[in-house]
């Protein structure tokens, strides 16, 4: 069963749509890494659960920024490159969220004038956008495992044996959204072939 080229373009703008709201809705909320306290080995006093985002920190009600939760502890080399991952981090992922906006405007524009060199091209710029993404937030999950493993080598081993930690739905959001933007560019690239394909035969006509 032959897919027409409306169906392609209207499923690649739901999918870019949502992963637009996907990417912001993570953007935009604390639990991309959780951090959990065994309550049958620490008092309410020295409970340190905690959720963050990319913005902020929520250990409670305290509410402090990443880049100054930085622990005494840690070496400068690492204060370093935390600070200057968490900023890679939140430029790779904002430009991604700002170039989804500029390709849902190229998407609708390609789709109404039926180019295929446009269709093309917005289904490449989707594609880089899916880069920034996965780069963003491959970044993050090296980011968090190099923390962790920072904290290990302070505390020792004993020191995290009551400690839960794991990433959040914020972070799926992100995934969702990566995916999307390649689904994207998919749907995009198979509406150009659709509407090419039927001056195909022709071209072998004499």
């Amino acid at each position: 069963m032959k897919v027409s080229f409306g169906s392609l373009v209207i499923g690649a703008g739901v999918c870019g749509l949502l992963s637009f709201v996907c990417l912001a809705t993570s953007l935009g909320t604390d639990y991309w890494y959780i951090i959990q306290m065994n309550p049958g080995n620490v008092s309410d006093f020295e409970d340190m659960s905690s959720h963050s985002g990319l913005w902020t920190i929520n250990e409670g009600e305290a509410i402090t920024f990443p880049e100054l939760h930085v622990m005494a502890g840690f070496s400068l080399p690492f204060q370093i490159f935390w600070i200057n991952m968490h900023s890679a981090i939140v430029v790779v992922l904002s430009l991604s969220l700002v170039l989804l906006l500029f390709g849902s405007i190229c998407g609708l524009v390609s789709s109404l004038a039926r180019s295929p060199v446009l269709l093309t091209s917005t289904a490449s710029y989707f594609f880089i956008c899916s880069l920034l993404t996965l780069s963003g937030v491959s970044l993050y999950i090296i980011y968090s495992y190099q923390a962790l493993a920072e904290t290990e080598r302070q505390v020792g081993p004993g020191g995290l044996a009551h400690i839960h930690t794991s990433f959040g739905w914020s972070l799926g959001m992100a995934w969702l959204s990566y995916g999307l933007e390649l689904l994207t560019a998919l749907l995009l690239l198979a509406a150009v072939m659709s509407s090419i394909t039927p001056f195909l035969p022709s071209c072998g006509q004499k």
